[in-house]
């Protein structure tokens, strides 16, 4: 019987989603701005981290705070988020939204090749091939067989990659984090390094600056999507989402954020571009369904 839970469980993956392909579009007009990409990320994970303070006060129980195994993973999540945040801006100041993003949700490759490494995850050759046409798409993309023609930076290729392979640390960190305690508890520290990372790489001077500037209240919307509410509702949503679904439902982000850097960013993609985006989001998305890679494994209740 279909329950109130299984119904909106998918809902709230798709919302979050939702709001981090805008946050994606958000971190584009600051950075358009002027702002830093480090100072824009930075803003995104403290807000986050007020958000999941709170919900961890509302839900104290079973933090698992007092594990020493918890700290070490959430450590170890909290340095992936980071650069993911980062690497994310950093990619779309130096290219366009539509790229980064794309980019970036190119993880569950790089979650892959680090499984095959570990032997945490078979082998196969629809996997390998899988992979071939992810770079196949990330060529058409980037546009990098056009040597010296190519609108795409190479900065803002490699910073696009690395932010996925940021995130791919980060599902590491929460997957081997989350069954020592409470996933508002995991979030709390990986956020708490994130913040404390990010300030001292953006400086306290620019952070602070922001505060007097009159665009402030884009930075809390920023934060309030791109990482405060999403990530709670998100998790949320997991709780009753089959991972199939989760992976599917994913694909809202990088659609929303290329749509926003189109429409309001005034960002053009070519054909290949085009085409090699939609084999990227239906390779990745079907790698997803058929495997455990995404972060859509069972939390404990929160």
């Amino acid at each position: 019987m279909l329950t109130d839970k299984t119904f909106l469980s998918p809902v709230f993956v798709a919302l979050a989603a939702l709001f981090w392909g805008l946050a994606g579009g958000l971190g584009g007009v600051l950075t358009s701005e002027g702002w830093a990409p480090l100072v824009v990320s930075f803003y995104r994970g403290v807000i986050g981290l007020l958000f999941v303070a709170a919900w961890l006060a509302l839900r104290p129980r079973g933090s698992g705070l007092a594990c020493r195994q918890l700290w070490f993973w959430s450590v170890i999540a909290g340095l992936g988020v980071a650069g993911n945040f980062a690497f994310y801006f950093i990619s779309i100041a130096e290219g366009s939204v539509a790229v980064a993003a794309t980019l970036m949700y190119c993880a569950p490759v790089f979650v892959y090749l680090v499984s095959f490494t570990l032997k945490l995850e078979q082998p196969t050759l629809p996997k390998w091939l899988a992979i071939a046409m992810v770079v196949v798409g990330i060529v058409l993309l980037t546009g990098i067989y056009e040597v010296g023609a190519s609108e795409v930076t190479p900065v803002a290729v490699g910073a696009g990659l690395l932010s996925g392979l940021s995130y791919a640390v980060f599902i590491f960190g929460f997957k081997y984090a989350a069954p020592h305690g409470s996933p508002q508890a995991v979030l709390l520290v990986a956020f708490g390094v994130l913040s404390v990372i990010l300030l001292v790489l953006s400086g306290t001077e620019q952070a602070l600056a922001v505060l007097s500037a009159p665009i402030w209240p884009l930075f809390v919307i920023l934060g309030v999507l791109g990482a405060g509410l999403s990530f709670v509702i998100y998790i949320r949503g997991l709780n009753y989402t089959a991972p199939a679904v989760a992976s599917i439902v994913a694909m809202v982000e990088p659609v929303t954020a290329s749509l926003f850097g189109v429409v309001l960013l005034n960002e053009r993609l070519g054909l290949f571009q085009v085409l090699g985006l939609l084999l990227i989001l239906v390779t990745v998305t079907a790698l997803s369904v058929y495997s455990n890679v995404r972060p859509g494994y069972r939390h404990r209740a929160a």
